[in-house]
Parts: C-alpha cells; structure tokens; sequence
C-alpha cells in the first residue's frame, strides 16, 4: 500500500497535533453531485452501483475531486449486513430501504443466514482494496457500518419507521429475543469492520443511526453495550497505524460521557449538542466530530463561514476535532455551497493549532 500523504484524520481522531483541522462529509459522495446521478444512471440502481467496485470506487473519488476533502469514505450502504443475512433489501422511489422478510419471531431469527463478510459481502471488500489502489495515499479510507441497534430496527420494522414500534415491543416486551438479535448483529458486524480493515479500511465509523429513539437505559442496554462487543473485537492496528473509530448517535447528545466511555477514539456530534459543552464534558477522553447542521449548506456561503467560525471557536484550540456535519448532506445542496464550507473550514482552523 502506498505511504499516506495526508494523515490530518487520522492524527486529529488520535488527538494527535495537527496543522488545521481536517474535514470530510458524511454522504459526501451522493446525490448533491451531479457525476453522483450520472454513475447511478450508468449503474442501473442503488444497489447495483454499490455491488459494483468500479463505480463504487468511482463515486467515492469524485467529491475529492471538488474538493480538498481529509478523508474518503466507502460508498456503500449500512443495510448490506441485513442483506446478506437474506432479507431481502430493495429500495422504494421516495420510500427508501425495505425489506422483503422481517424478523419478529424465534423461528425468523432462526431462518437468517449464517455469513462470512469475507464471502458473503465480498463485493464492498473488493471496493475497499480498488478505492485503496486508486486514492495511491492521497488520504485515508474510513470504512463503516451501522450499529447493532440500527441495524435491527431496519429488520424488526421491515425499512424506515416514525414510531419504532415493531423493536420497541420487541425490545421492552421480548427482550430475551432482542437480546439474541443483537448478539448475533454484533458479531456480524465486528467481522464485517475487520474485514473492511484487512481490505484497506484506515478508520471506522459506527453510524448509530436510531440511538436516539431509545429511552436512556434502553439505549444503554440495547445499543451502547452491543457497540462495545462490536469495538473489543475490532482491530487496533493496520499496516502499522492505529485504526481509529468513530461512534455516532444521532439525538445521542444526552448520553456523551457514556458514549465518550465505550472504547471508541472519536465520537460524532449531531447538531443538536453544543461543540464547546461535549469538549468540556469529553476533556481528553475522545476526539469529537462534527457538528454543522446538515441544513445550513442552504445558507448563503457567508452564513456558512459564520457558523463554521462558530463551531471552529467552541471547540477552541488543539487537536481532537475533526469537522464535520451533524448528519448527513442532503441532495438539494449546491455543491459550490461545500466548496464554501471547506474553504472556510481551511481558511479559519489553522488558528486554533498554533503552538
């Protein structure tokens, strides 16, 4: 593998000096792009694209592109595991994910699949090695996965859900049940992020997507506790780095010091938590990324740069941030609106890493 020439990710989730504070997007290769639309066209469909290394790796490249991104992230989607355990993933216009079976019974967790990410989702491995081949070092690859938690809520309810009302039941009437769910997600997804890693991957992330739903013992029994057999079981080191991860729950703001205890490196933001109160909680446990509202690139770019110079001063001076947004970009954003919040993000941060 090719030496890294821009580690500012890496170094910034280990809370390491770095010379300005590093960026990248969640969704940052997506529908916002108009080469995004044309490679899905090319592609068939969603899914297709994302079975497809070449053009899997080709969506990941082109935000670098544009822009003098920190990181790339594998283009692929948090339900390939839910797949793979034989659910049947589809994607509704305007719906989003559904499934074709559920899981609400003995008899249906007993029908899923055993499986080896390395057989069974070679297809996002093999676009982690030809993203890795083709970033030649530029910078580093993040890899993910969603959460035990997340992932189940998309088996249980059958795709999105308003009420969480399938796991909820599921969770407060059936735990025994939950808990072997979860279980056996946990393990799923460790090997999956192993594997990611053995194919490239130089940081992870942990997308807690629906964390947030849960009451604050619900959410510590049924997702921080799965999130940590996940991260004991992950390696530490790749081609003689550390691996970083990062843990986000979006709406898990109230829970920091938990989350910020969990063995992860970094934690993510939502933009509902105020950057400079999770530093002061957090202090040197973890780095924090985040935290603009995804929204925001609505804004004019001089009201970007006004709130990027606000979050960049909330967190304050030294390393341990890495900026991002507080979910992911959503599709109707002008891309030279993100060429206006990475300028002002390189522009404004390098003042907070001064010696």
């Amino acid at each position: 593998m090719s030496e890294l020439k821009n580690d500012r990710l890496l170094r910034a989730l280990l809370r390491q000096p770095v010379d300005r504070t590093p960026i990248w997007m969640m969704r940052q290769a997506g529908r916002y792009l108009p080469e995004y639309r044309e490679t899905r066209k090319q592609a068939g469909s969603f899914l297709d694209l994302c079975k497809n290394a070449e053009l899997a790796c080709e969506v990941t490249l082109q935000p670098l592109r544009r822009y003098p991104m920190d990181a790339a992230i594998l283009f692929s989607d948090i339900l390939t595991v839910p797949d793979a355990l034989g659910l049947g993933l589809y994607f509704e216009e305007g719906e989003g994910p559904r499934f074709r079976k559920t899981v609400r019974s003995e008899s249906d967790l007993a029908g899923l699949n055993a499986i080896s990410a390395d057989d069974d989702l070679a297809y996002v491995m093999n676009a982690v090695r030809t993203i890795r081949r083709e970033l030649r070092g530029q910078v580093p690859l993040i890899g993910f996965s969603g959460s035990p938690w997340t992932l189940a809520t998309y088996m249980v309810e059958g795709g999105s859900s308003r009420d969480f009302l399938h796991i909820k039941t599921m969770a407060y009437d059936r735990p025994e049940l939950m808990h072997q769910l979860l279980s056996l997600l946990a393990d799923a997804v460790a090997d999956y992020l192993a594997a990611q890693v053995r194919a490239g991957a130089q940081a992870l992330q942990i997308f807690d997507t629906w964390g947030g739903s849960l009451s604050a013992a619900g959410y510590r029994e049924f997702s921080l506790k799965y999130m940590q057999r996940v991260l004991a079981r992950l390696p530490a080191e790749a081609d003689g780095r550390q691996v970083p991860v990062i843990v986000f729950t979006k709406g898990g703001g109230q829970w920091l010091n938990a989350i910020a205890d969990c063995g992860a490196q970094a934690v993510g933001l939502d933009w509902t938590t105020d950057i400079a109160t999770a530093r002061e909680q957090v202090g040197a446990r973890v780095a924090l990324q985040g935290n603009m509202d995804p929204t925001m690139l609505y804004a004019s770019p001089e009201r970007i740069r006004e709130e990027v110079a606000t979050i960049l001063a909330g967190y304050g001076h030294g390393s341990g941030h890495v900026f991002n947004l507080g979910h992911g970009i959503t599709p109707g954003v002008n891309p030279d609106h993100v060429t206006a919040f990475v300028d002002a993000v390189q522009e404004l941060s390098p003042q907070y890493h001064q010696a």
